[in-house]
């Protein structure tokens, strides 16, 4: 019995190909959810192709940031700091 409880406590590491797949769905949903609000309001309010435009743009940029903000949670999470910036320094 112990075998088995100690296996269920351990919380397995995301693979690269996991990953991949998380931030590509992040991506790609936020994209179809955007195209498809933009593609009904056009079809609603007669504004072909301004909003599905518009909103497939807002979309990439949810997607996006929904992608940056899952990446830096599992660097967190493996313990992966970022660099720090440097305020001080001098251009030249």
């Amino acid at each position: 019995m112990r075998r088995h409880e100690g296996a269920q406590s351990r919380i397995a590491s995301p693979s690269a190909l996991g990953i991949a797949y998380r931030f590509m769905t992040e991506l790609v949903v936020a994209l179809l959810v955007g195209g498809a609000i933009g593609w009904g309001l056009d079809r609603v309010l007669g504004t072909r192709p301004f909003l599905m435009i518009v909103f497939v743009l807002l979309g990439a940029a949810a997607g996006i940031r929904n992608v940056v903000l899952a990446a830096e949670k599992l660097n967190k999470e493996a313990g992966v700091q970022a660099p720090p910036t440097d305020t001080n320094s001098e251009e030249l």
